[in-house]
């Protein structure tokens, strides 16, 4: 009896030990994507008060991603190198300090610059808490500690839309980023002062010539290059349009006032919450099953190109409903994550892992600019807005891209069950 006794309390403190280790990552994650889509809520604040153009507004917005993009090969280094808690420690206070910036920029240039040191700051968000599942939790349960860490992304997204709005109104959008730069500053001392660290064995040393030798092994990878584009692409786009571009469709084309777009944005981040736990599920019990990740992926990916369609084509079903799917279903190529970092293995997951991240945010950021670019080639309404053809037009060539990447990943697919074959165990 008191064997037992003992065995469920080491089982409690491992539970509270491990919700130590990744809460607050998760919670580094929540503000990522707080900053992410939170320009869908203010760009009417930044075009009256900066005078932006449609191009303008998704260059700034998408400097985030950019430079989010170009800090995953580093990111990925310092990750396997010190360990994700010094790592996004540093990053998320790096992002309150890009917070307070954007709150006194004055021009676009200074708030291009404020994005870019946030997305520099919140590029190891997912990465960092990824790394901290692979050190933490074992292999078979990833997919689904992986999923409630993106939960707290998703309530981040809810809190950008409808909660933002209020404090937007109440104190205005500078003193609103002030708040949150503050916050932020206090989840990165959290970050380093709640989560533990691991003993492990210890690694061989390993000179940065060889991890950027290991880099360059992941990218020459036929199994990595069969794999990616299918994963960077849909995300890449549905990172970009639900982060910006969802909030002026649904002024320009749905007709909705500010209020009522920040309704439907909150309702798009409930169901990208639910679409996250979901998932999460479902891959849990299928691969529980035999069912593979990509499967897996490539069924909820079929769900997301039919939403987008819906959305152009304007279907006679109440705007935020395909929207809603949309939000639900576009981030799911984040369930290929635990695949890529077994088929190259715990010591290069955060390389790995970053690897994929790279071309889905480089993709991302283009499709923020480029989509504003498209919308500035159609007049603006007698109102002001957008042209509700130039969205069609933006929105359409989006998906022709994410089609041919799935038809990559089909051509592919031998390749890719083959090498999930050699990944089994024995028996």
């Amino acid at each position: 009896m008191q064997k037992r006794a003992d065995g469920a309390q080491s089982g409690t403190q491992g539970y509270i030990l491990v919700l130590a280790a990744l809460a607050p990552f998760g919670l580094g994650y929540f503000f990522s994507y707080l900053y992410r889509a939170v320009n869908a809520v203010v760009a009417p604040d930044l075009v009256r008060d900066v005078g932006l153009t449609a191009a303008e507004l998704g260059l700034l917005t998408s400097a985030y991603l950019l430079s989010f993009a170009l800090f995953q090969l580093p990111l990925g280094i310092l990750l396997d190198r010190f360990g994700p808690r010094r790592v996004q420690a540093a990053l998320v206070a790096t992002g309150g300090a890009g917070a307070l910036l954007f709150a006194i920029g004055q021009d676009t240039l200074t708030l291009a610059l404020a994005r870019a040191i946030i997305g520099i700051g919140f590029a190891g968000g997912l990465m960092a808490a990824f790394k901290a599942v692979v050190i933490w939790v074992p292999e078979a349960r990833r997919p689904l500690a992986n999923a409630c860490i993106m939960s707290l992304g998703a309530v981040g997204v809810i809190s950008a839309s409808s909660p933002t709005e209020w404090l937007v109104h109440l104190v205005g959008w500078r003193n609103a980023f002030v708040c949150l730069g503050l916050i932020t500053l206090a989840v990165a001392t959290a970050i380093y002062c709640i989560v533990p660290e691991k003993k492990t064995e210890p690694a061989p040393p390993s000179h940065l010539k060889e991890q950027l030798s290991d880099v360059g092994r992941i990218y020459r990878s036929p199994v990595f290059l069969a794999l990616v584009p299918a994963l960077a692409i849909p995300a890449g786009s549905h990172i970009a349009l639900q982060t910006l571009w969802a909030g002026p469709w649904f002024r320009d084309v749905a007709g909705l006032d500010r209020s009522g777009i920040a309704q439907s944005l909150f309702i798009m981040g409930v169901a990208f919450l639910v679409g996250v736990l979901g998932s999460g599920v479902v891959a849990d019990r299928l691969t529980r099953r035999g069912v593979s990740l990509l499967d897996v992926n490539l069924g909820f990916l079929a769900i997301y190109h039919a939403s987008l369609i819906a959305i152009i084509l304007e279907a006679p079903v109440p705007p935020v409903v395909p929207w809603a799917i949309f939000a639900m279903t576009g981030h799911t190529a984040v369930l290929a994550y635990p695949w890529i970092s077994s088929y190259f293995g715990a010591r290069l997951s955060g390389r790995s892992n970053t690897a994929i991240n790279l071309p889905m945010f480089g993709y991302a950021f283009l499709v923020q600019y480029a989509v504003g670019w498209i919308i500035d080639l159609y007049p603006q309404t007698a109102s002001g807005g957008y042209s509700p053809a130039a969205y069609r037009t933006a929105f359409t060539v989006v998906l022709a891209i994410q089609i041919v990447s799935v038809g990559w990943f089909l051509v592919n697919r031998r390749r890719l069950r083959d090498a999930e074959h050699a990944m089994r165990p024995a028996k």
